[in-house]
């Protein structure tokens, strides 16, 4: 199912693109780079059947992105790693040392060797 899903989403994405990139610009900024009045559709153009197709594959691109989205999620955990920490405060404080003499000491530090 993951499949086809994944597969009829790629299609939409190309045709879509398509789609989009056949349709003609609204003369704004497109003329300044040499936008002529005629199209491959004819001087009107295909903006009705090119503008409800974008529609459809736009519904198409939507839905099998929620699908895949939808069935390929891993299931939500009902615990919070934040309400719930595995190490505490007492895991990070130092253990005490068994002389009392040595309290006052500072602990060793190893220096590596040159």
């Amino acid at each position: 199912m993951q499949t086809l899903i994944l597969t009829l989403h790629v299609l939409a994405c190309l045709f879509l693109i398509v789609t989009v990139l056949l349709q003609s610009g609204k003369e704004g900024m497109g003329v300044i780079f040499g936008g002529a009045n005629t199209s491959l559709f004819g001087s009107v153009g295909a903006g009705g059947i090119l503008v409800k197709v974008t529609a459809v594959l736009a519904v198409v691109f939507i839905v099998t992105s929620m699908s895949y989205t939808m069935l390929t999620q891993a299931e939500t955990r009902t615990d919070s790693v934040i309400l719930h920490p595995s190490v505490t405060i007492e895991d990070l404080t130092p253990p005490a040392p068994a002389d009392p003499a040595q309290a006052d000491q500072a602990p060793a530090v190893a220096v590596p060797a040159e």
